[in-house]
């Protein structure tokens, strides 16, 4: 573990990791070595029994069980951890603000090119992805439900070609992110929740919107992360912990 948590000094900037210091950390150290890492978004009952049934030491995950959102899961999820001998850590506000983390691994995955990344010092500004050449909205919406594995809502509020898109994973549902990205010169705007605010200001910008599930737009992020853990420690395997599309039942395609 204190070999691991070096690592982790070495990847953030130590400047965003005091500024979000209660916003990532070891959750429980189970005293052992790690020879097999697990990742996935969350940290749930579910993901620490597939993580189980993978031989997982170490589950890395980009959200907490919050106990002052989950409540009694936390302690369900710890209690699994110790019974199952695993340590757990996670890393959240420094993997959204890092230079490889949750919007710069999505827009890899999309097929473009990062812009300008995510700010955290003075607001939470989303980053920006250029398309050489620019698509479709359609195209756009499809390469997302590919890359996400999952259907995607898409709200269209102009006819032009998308060349900039504002792109803030997780829950960027915030009207200052939209104000953001359309200031920004952005024909659309990429994230993982909306909201009735969010749709409607959108709606009022002309801002073109296309909405993911909060896990899986963050996803890519973390397997960035946990990549470049194993890079430092080549003797660890990494491999990726199965999550349910929970945040996709019932949502169906026009």
């Amino acid at each position: 573990m204190s070999s691991f948590l070096s690592t982790i000094r070495e990847l953030f900037p130590s400047d965003v990791l005091d500024a979000y210091s209660d916003d990532w950390g070891v959750t429980y150290d189970a005293g052992k070595e790690f020879r097999r890492i697990g990742y996935a978004t969350n940290l749930c009952p579910e993901v620490i029994r597939n993580a189980a049934a993978s031989n997982v030491d170490l589950l890395l995950t980009h959200h907490d069980a919050w106990e002052d959102i989950l409540f009694d899961m936390k302690e369900a999820c710890l209690d699994l951890l110790k019974e199952n001998g695993m340590s757990h850590f996670f890393v959240h506000g420094p993997l959204d603000f890092s230079w490889f983390g949750t919007a710069p691994s999505l827009i890899e995955r999309l097929g473009a090119e990062v812009a300008s990344h995510s700010s955290w010092k003075e607001q939470e500004t989303p980053a920006t992805a250029v398309f050489e050449g620019g698509i479709s909205l359609q195209s756009l919406s499809d390469r997302m439900a590919s890359v996400l594995g999952e259907p995607v809502r898409v709200w269209k509020n102009n006819s032009r070609k998308i060349h900039k898109a504002g792109v803030l994973t997780g829950a960027g549902n915030l009207t200052d992110h939209l104000k953001f990205a359309a200031d920004e010169g952005c024909d659309a705007y990429i994230t993982g929740e909306a909201t009735l605010y969010s749709v409607q200001y959108a709606a009022f910008l002309g801002l073109n919107m296309v909405v993911g599930s909060h896990t899986f737009t963050e996803m890519f992020g973390v397997e960035t992360f946990a990549k470049k853990v194993a890079w430092v420690h080549p003797e660890v395997d990494v491999v990726r912990i199965e999550e349910r599309h929970l945040e996709a039942d019932g949502i169906t395609i026009r």
